[in-house]
C-alpha cells in the first residue's frame, strides 16, 4: 500500500494495485459520516472502434457503452438497486464520452456495499431477451433527450463542430444503432474494457484504508482474470475545420437557446501538459465572460442573458472545444456583442489585477470542491484516466502566468473554428 501525502491540502491518498491490475485509491476523511465510492472503467461513448493487443480491430454500434451501463444493473436474482437499498445505500451510474462510472453513497454497511458494487460490475448477465427489452427502454430515453432543448443545443454545437470524431454522436446512440446491439457485442465490449487493468476503484469518506484494501484484496483473489494487453482506441482523421458554422433546431421553447464555441486545433497533449492547457483556458474563459466580468453584467443589464448563462471547456487528448451561452431573447444581438468584446480582449489581453482576482476565485472553488466526497471521487477518477492528478491543480493554478493565459486565449480563439448552435421555436 502506497501512501501519498499532500501536505498543503492536508489530504492523504492510499493506493494499491491488485494482482489483476485493478487500481484502488482510498481517501479517508476523518469525521465524515458519508462514504462515496466509484468503480469506473476507462470506456465511454467515443470508444466504438478499438483493438485489444493481439486481437483484430473491432467496430461496434454507437451507444453501446451507455447500453452496457444499463444492462450491468440486471442480475439473475433481480435488480441490484434493491440490494443496495436493503443495505442503506443509494446507487447510480453514468456514461460520458470517455468513461463509465458505477457508484454508491452510504453512511452504514460500507464494506458490504463496497463488495456489492465490485461484484455486480464484475458479473455481467446478458441474454437475448433482456437485451431486446432494453432496446425499447433506451429508445424511449433517446426520444426524451431529442425533445430536451438543453440537450439538443449542446449536442447541436458538437455536431456543428465535428464531422468524423465520435464525440459528435449522442452518448446513447440512435434508435437505429442500438437496434443492432446483441448480447455478443455487449460481451465483446465488456471483456475488452471491463478488465480490472482498465478500471479504477475510488473510496472517499469516513473509512479505514486498510479495511478497504483488505476487503478488495480478498474479493479480487476469488476471481480469475487472464492478463490483457493494451487497448488501442482507433479514430478516423477529423478535419481541422468545423463541420458547419451554424446549426439550428426547432423545438417549442419560451426563449431561444444559443450556444457557441471554438473547436480546438492544437491537440495531442497528455498528462500534466494537457491539464495545464485546460486550466489556462478555463481561467481565460472566466476572465472573458465569467459572472464577475463587465461583459456578463452588461449582457445581463440588457436582458440578453439570464442566470443560466455560462461556459465550459471539454477536452480529451484527441478533441477539445469551448461552449458558451444559454437562454437569450436575441441570439444575433448576443453573438454580435460577445464577438466584438472577444476580439477586443484578444487584441489587448487581460490585465494583471483581473488575472489575479480570477485565479484566486478558481483556487477558492477548487478548495471548496475538496469538501465534497462526490466531487472528489468523480474528479479524481477523471483526472487519473487522463494521466493527471487532481491534487496538482492548486500548484498549476499558482504557477500560471498572465502571459501564458493570454497566449492560451489567443491560441484557442480562432474565428475559423467558431460554431453556433441554436434552438428556436418553430
Amino acid at each position: 500500500m502506497e501512501v501519498i501525502t499532500h501536505e498543503r491540502l492536508k489530504e492523504t491518498v492510499y493506493r494499491e494495485t491488485m494482482d489483476n491490475g485493478l487500481q484502488v485509491y482510498v481517501l479517508p476523511k476523518p469525521g465524515f459520516q458519508k462514504t462515496y465510492a466509484t468503480f469506473s472503467t476507462k470506456y465511454g461513448s467515443i470508444d466504438n472502434h478499438f483493438r485489444v493487443e493481439g486481437e483484430a480491430d473491432t467496430k461496434v454500434p454507437d451507444g453501446i457503452a451507455h447500453f452496457l451501463e444499463h444492462k450491468m444493473f440486471e442480475e439473475p436474482e433481480g435488480d441490484i438497486f434493491a440490494k443496495f437499498a436493503s443495505l442503506g445505500a443509494s446507487a447510480n451510474a453514468f456514461t460520458s464520452f470517455d468513461q463509465t462510472v458505477y457508484l454508491f453513497s452510504a453512511t452504514e454497511n460500507v464494506m458490504e456495499n463496497l463488495e456489492t458494487l465490485v461484484n455486480f460490475v464484475q458479473n455481467p448477465y446478458f441474454t437475448d431477451q433482456n437485451v431486446e427489452k432494453e432496446k425499447g427502454i433506451i429508445g424511449q430515453e433517446i426520444g426524451m433527450y431529442q425533445d430536451n432543448p438543453d440537450w439538443r443545443v449542446y449536442f447541436g454545437l458538437i455536431e456543428a463542430m465535428y464531422s468524423v470524431h465520435p464525440v459528435h454522436i449522442d452518448i446513447a446512440g440512435t434508435v437505429e444503432s442500438i437496434g443492432t446491439i446483441t448480447k455478443e457485442t455487449l460481451y465483446t465490449c465488456y471483456d475488452a474494457f471491463y478488465h480490472p487493468s482498465n478500471m479504477l476503484l475510488f473510496v472517499v469518506g469516513g473509512v479505514d484504508p486498510e479495511e478497504v484494501f483488505s476487503v478488495v484484496r480478498s474479493n479480487q483473489a476469488k476471481k480469475k482474470y487472464e492478463p490483457q494487453g493494451e487497448i488501442k482506441r482507433l479514430f478516423d482523421a477529423e478535419p481541422v475545420e468545423v463541420h458547419e458554422k451554424r446549426k439550428v433546431v426547432k423545438l417549442p421553447v419560451s426563449l431561444p437557446k444559443c450556444l457557441f464555441g471554438f473547436k480546438e486545433t492544437n491537440l495531442g497533449n497528455t498528462g500534466e501538459a494537457l491539464l495545464r492547457r485546460d486550466l489556462a483556458i478555463k481561467l481565460a474563459l472566466d476572465l472573458l465572460i465569467g459572472t464577475s466580468t463587465k461583459l456578463y453584467q452588461n449582457l445581463y443589464d440588457m436582458d440578453l442573458i439570464s442566470d443560466g448563462f455560462g461556459h465550459e471547456y471539454n477536452s480529451n487528448p484527441n478533441y477539445a472545444f469551448s461552449a458558451i451561452g444559454g437562454d437569450t431573447k436575441d441570439p444575433e444581438r448576443l453573438l454580435e456583442i460577445v464577438t466584438e468584446e472577444i476580439k477586443a480582449v484578444v487584441a489587448k489581453g487581460f490585465v494583471n489585477d483581473d488575472f489575479e482576482r480570477a485565479r484566486k476565485k478558481k483556487i477558492g472553488s477548487y478548495l471548496r470542491m475538496l469538501n465534497s466526497p462526490e466531487n472528489i471521487a468523480h474528479e479524481f477518477t477523471r483526472y487519473r484516466f487522463r494521466g493527471q492528478d487532481l491534487f496538482s491543480v492548486l500548484q498549476i493554478y499558482e504557477s500560471l502566468t498572465l502571459e501564458e493565459v493570454n497566449n492560451r486565449l489567443r491560441e484557442h480563439i480562432n474565428w475559423e473554428q467558431l460554431a453556433v448552435s441554436l434552438v428556436v421555436s418553430p
